[in-house]
């Protein structure tokens, strides 16, 4: 009966162990709220309030990824991608403009987020215009080993951000990079006014906005990491 007794309360005692460490891996893969909407599709698609939101897992060698949301506004992602280079997803909202820069009165967006101190991503903006012809990134912020496409141009303030400019192809569009000289993990910014810097150096004619999104780029997060999305607008007339 002793043995018995011992055995079982060992048993016990590794089937309740085992079931806490479920209860954590459970919990670190999902929003600690009860979000409006969820996805672990790496396509997961959700429209809200004229906007879309897209997990957006396309890179190679990616990992598990699964997205949430309350709101166009509120939304993040816990995303376990190794620690290998190579962009892994881009989860994001986005909402369609479709104006030409010189018929936009103003452009203007807002973001809040929350956002891990370790793996390699970038928080940023993503800004197509005429289509896919012309791909816009406001970085602002950055984790990691990451880096823009393309060489180094110039440093200048414009949007109500210092930046680093850059200017390349990634193979199919031309792709013009804004990291911000300093990290910031909410604020305000000018689109139009960078669209209209771009104007002036000659580098892109008066273009069709075709879509502002903004989310993180994740080239790496081992072990899982958190992203939120705590707040971001977008404002066009």
């Amino acid at each position: 009966m002793k043995n018995w007794l011992r055995s079982f309360s060992t048993s016990s005692r590794a089937l309740a162990a085992l079931v806490t460490l479920l209860a954590a891996l459970f919990a670190t893969a999902l929003p600690a709220h009860a979000a409006t909407w969820e996805s672990s599709d790496k396509w997961g698609t959700w429209s809200n309030g004229g906007y879309t939101v897209r997990n957006n897992v396309w890179g190679s060698g990616a990992g598990a990824q699964s997205i949430w949301a309350n709101s166009y506004s509120n939304f993040g992602v816990w995303a376990n991608h190794p620690n290998t280079g190579g962009v892994k997803s881009y989860p994001h909202s986005d909402r369609n403009v479709g104006k030409r820069i010189s018929s936009l009165g103003s452009l203007t967006s807002n973001f809040n987020v929350s956002r891990p101190g370790s793996g390699a991503y970038c928080t940023c903006y993503d800004i197509w215009a005429d289509g896919t012809n012309y791909e816009i990134m406001l970085w602002m912020n950055k984790q990691g080993a990451v880096g823009a496409i393309g060489t180094r141009q110039t440093t200048v303030s414009v949007g109500g951000h210092s930046w680093d400019v850059y200017r390349g192809s990634n193979g199919s569009n031309a792709v013009f990079s804004f990291l911000r000289t300093s990290n910031t993990n909410s604020g305000s910014v000018d689109i139009k006014a960078v669209l209209n810097w771009l104007r002036g150096q000659n580098w892109m004619g008066d273009v069709n906005v075709t879509d502002v999104q903004f989310g993180f780029e994740i080239t790496s997060s081992s072990g899982g990491l958190n992203f939120t999305t705590n707040s971001f607008g977008v404002s066009y007339s």
